[in-house]
């Protein structure tokens, strides 16, 4: 039994002290410091030479692998100014078994001296024997790729029994070999895990939710590593065990809040697994921080906009977990929540009646609490619809000015109005009316936003009545004689009455041809009338024909029925005038209106019937030279078959002497038509025709 005993006890030493043996030292990772406790000696009491002769006490062994050349010095400090600490360099380049007599040793006393040793740049001493004076000794100059031993004793005895943890700092020109500054090897930042503590000398912190907590740890190495290949990761419950890789925890574990882990990163060559750098370590320290969380129960307020009975909730503004990190998730009850369906997905505009939504709240660190958001709408805005009526505009009759303004649709305190000329207008907030004051619209409707403090709204609808102009039915436009006067009455049923001429009367007299106009005032609205007094059309003699002695007269324009008369006198309803003498006449004609004549002077010519073209000098000719000063004066000669035979103009003098082209004609009848314009005016078209006979006697 205690054979067995022992055997346990010896395999315990060598997994617990096994880094205190030179073959298994504990690799320097670069020139980053140290802080170690050793405690005890290895498996193997080392033969250490030069100035260590009493052998190892609580002991440490380093293995230093140079990077680049340069020197190398140390300090080496413990925590507590009584311990004494001894150490020792071997090397270049041997092995444990053969490291030969150390190339730098201390073994100085604390008496006087310090607790402090190393090597610096100013000592010129590579060695110094137990209980010297001098504890430090001379710098090393290193080349790359040397490796040296590193041996490190806290010395202790029934004199000296004190025992302290140690920090050393590395100095010197030369760099260490390590593969946390090789970005070849490290190509990314470490990540250390949890979150900085309130004090920052403190370890990281993990959140947990629960206590007690089974953890598993090797969940935090792929946030660690992050993504740096051949770099492995153990954890363990104290530094030197991280320092050395000795008892890593390998499966969760029941962790405490007060107790304080460490995690240790090293590296593996692929293609060099006796690498020096392979049994380098890089250590941290966390802790685990309790972070179950609670959630507030939250009351929030929106708008029943225009008494809808729904609002829009902004569910993320409700205060339920003070941490923005969280995360929140929303629903309509709690079987929902707790299934985790039909969540909330618009939670910044949730539209809803008064009620209750749910709140799933997860913490950075995963932690879960719920809350209760209770939804409230503000105080409705209070409105009534209203009508405005207003006087038209005489530019746009069917229009009018309209002052919302003073609509009475709210008599609630504290609010603003703002006017739009649609309901979508209105509750979108778009188009705007700009001049409420004199909003310009037809027969229809405005909407009035009533808002209050709380930026709720409601909408009243604004009827908009134009009142129509009133105008006078029996005032209408007349026609008159232009030499004549009349009166215009604007009729009865008007307050008052203003005439373009100044008369303030309901009729107006002796008014000539002209526009007036009247302003009729109805209730608050006046409307300006316009009216003409238009001078009758005059009738126009367009045409006479004079057959003979017989006059027909033709007329266009005015209002028949015409009158005619050629003395202005006697006046008859025919346009024909029989047996007219030879000679001037006037003509005279009026229309329906009786208003002045107009008039026109004409010609009856010498009727020649008949011609005997004999060259006796009596009757040879049809002459009318006398009408000459006539306009478009024209005289045709027409055979019985209507074949015109001749045409007489002022270059033959407007005569005819019965010949064509100098050849007779046969004896025979003739027509004749001769037409011209007189030199009135009017240029009245007179027409003369007749007949003739032609003897020739030849």
């Amino acid at each position: 039994m205690k054979k067995i005993l022992l055997i346990l006890l010896v395999c315990i030493s060598q997994i617990f002290f096994s880094q205190a043996d030179c073959s298994t030292a504990l690799s320097v990772c670069g020139n980053s410091d140290i802080t170690y406790s050793p405690s005890g000696v290895g498996n193997v009491n080392e033969t250490l030479g030069g100035c260590l002769t009493t052998g190892e006490h609580n002991s440490i062994w380093y293995k230093i692998t140079i990077a680049t050349a340069g020197t190398l010095t140390f300090d080496l400090l413990p925590t507590d100014p009584d311990a004494d600490y001894d150490w020792a360099i071997y090397g270049p380049n041997v092995t444990c078994g053969a490291l030969g007599t150390p190339i730098r040793c201390n073994a100085a006393t604390v008496f006087t001296v310090g607790a402090a040793t190393g090597m610096n740049m100013t000592s010129t001493i590579i060695s110094a024997a137990g209980g010297s004076y001098t504890p430090y000794c001379q710098y090393m100059d290193v080349l790359p790729g040397q490796t040296y031993y590193l041996y490190i004793d806290n010395w202790v005895d029934a004199i000296n029994p004190t025992m302290a943890p140690f920090s050393l700092t590395w100095g010197g020109t030369a760099t260490l070999a390590s593969p946390f500054i090789d970005p070849a090897i490290q190509p990314h930042p470490f990540n250390p895990p949890g979150s900085p503590a309130a004090n920052p000398a403190d370890p990281r912190e993990i959140i947990i939710c629960n206590t007690p907590a089974i953890f598993d740890f090797s969940t935090l190495t792929p946030g660690i590593l992050n993504g740096n290949p051949n770099f492995f990761i153990t954890y363990h419950t104290t530094q030197n065990d991280a320092l050395s890789g000795a008892s890593p925890i390998l499966a969760p574990i029941t962790v405490s809040t007060t107790a304080t882990y460490f995690y240790s990163i090293h590296y593996e060559d692929p293609t060099n697994p006796n690498n020096p750098i392979n049994s380098c370590r890089q250590v941290g320290a966390f802790k685990f921080k309790q972070g179950n969380i609670s959630g507030t129960n939250v009351t929030i307020y929106s708008c029943n906009n225009n008494n809808a009975g729904t609002a829009t909730f902004d569910l993320t503004i409700a205060g339920v977990f003070g941490d923005p990190t969280a995360v929140k998730k929303y629903y309509s009850s709690m079987a929902n929540l707790n299934a985790g369906t039909n969540e909330i997905l618009n939670p910044t505009a949730y539209v809803s009646a008064e009620g209750t939504v749910y709140v799933k709240i997860t913490s950075l660190y995963g932690c879960v609490a719920n809350a209760v958001i209770t939804l409230k709408f503000h105080p409705v805005v209070v409105v009534n619809d209203a009508t405005l009526r207003t006087c038209f505009l005489e530019r746009d009759p069917l229009t009018a000015s309209f002052n919302l303004t003073v609509a009475a649709v709210s008599s609630q305190l504290g609010i603003i109005k703002s006017y739009y000329p649609t309901l979508t207008d209105a509750i979108n907030g778009t188009n705007p009316i700009a001049t409420p004051t004199a909003y310009i619209a037809p027969n229809g409707f405005a909407y009035i936003k009533v808002t209050n403090a709380q930026g709720c709204y409601a909408i009243a609808k604004v009827s908009l009545e134009v009142i129509a102009p009133v105008f006078s039915s029996v005032l209408k436009d007349k026609i008159i004689c232009i030499e004549d006067t009349t009166t215009l009455d604007a009729g009865s049923g008007f307050s008052d009455y203003e005439w373009s001429t100044g008369a303030k009367t309901q009729s107006i007299t002796n008014v000539g041809v002209g526009t007036y106009w009247v302003k009729l005032k109805t209730g608050d609205c006046i409307t300006t009338q316009h009216v003409k007094v238009i001078p009758s059309d005059q009738p126009v003699i367009s045409t006479i024909d004079i057959s003979t002695s017989t006059v027909t007269i033709n007329v266009i324009g005015g209002t028949p029925a015409y009158k005619y008369s050629m003395d202005n006198v006697n006046w008859q309803d025919s346009n024909v005038f029989s047996k007219v003498t030879r000679g001037d006449h006037m003509i005279y004609v009026k229309d329906s209106y009786d208003c002045e004549p107009v008039d026109v002077t004409i010609v009856v010519p010498n009727l020649t019937n008949v011609i005997t073209p004999n060259g006796d000098g009596i009757n040879d000719v049809i002459d009318y030279t006398a009408l000459g000063n006539k306009q478009n004066l024209t005289f045709n000669i027409f055979d019985r078959y209507g074949n015109k035979v001749f045409q007489a103009d002022r270059f033959n003098n407007y005569t005819w002497d019965g010949t064509i082209g100098g050849k007779k004609v046969s004896t025979g009848t003739y027509w004749y038509s001769v037409t011209w314009n007189e030199n009135d005016k009017k240029n009245t078209q007179i027409k003369y025709s007749g007949w003739v006979m032609v003897k020739n006697r030849d």
